[in-house]
């Protein structure tokens, strides 16, 4: 597309942001060489980013009350809020996914040792009590 065809939708959010700027797009100059341009969106593509947000938070809502339920650990859930799959989660921690996924059952999560439970909650920027707390808000 061509720089000029880059959509721009007024009634968006993203045009109406607090930073007037919304999201850069690459799109082709007038030489056909790739630049970028600054686009508010349009609505197909705001549709399918918010469809994709709800999805997000019908996730975390459904973890969030297998962890309240002790069907899952609170590292299952504070990993779905941060956006972390089991690769990431496991990297920042040092561990092996193997091992971070054993974690996410509450039988073992219970049992971990306080340095293990540190290493996580470092992670996720929490304190140790409130990582072991399974009542989740």
């Amino acid at each position: 597309m061509k720089k000029d065809e880059v959509p721009q939708d007024h009634n968006s959010a993203l045009y109406q942001d607090k930073f007037g700027k919304g999201l850069v797009k690459y799109a082709l100059d007038d030489k056909d060489h790739y630049t970028t341009a600054l686009s508010s969106g349009w609505e197909p593509e705001m549709t399918v980013l918010q469809q994709a947000l709800d999805e997000l938070e019908q996730n975390i809502r459904e973890i969030r009350q297998k962890v309240i339920n002790r069907q899952l650990s609170p590292i299952a859930y504070y990993a779905e809020v941060k956006r972390m799959d089991l690769g990431v989660l496991a990297s920042y921690a040092g561990m092996w996914k193997w091992r971070v996924k054993r974690h996410f059952k509450p039988a073992v999560f219970d049992r971990l040792p306080v340095t293990t439970l540190k290493k996580y909650a470092d992670v996720f920027h929490l304190s140790v009590g409130e990582l072991t707390n399974y009542n989740i808000k």
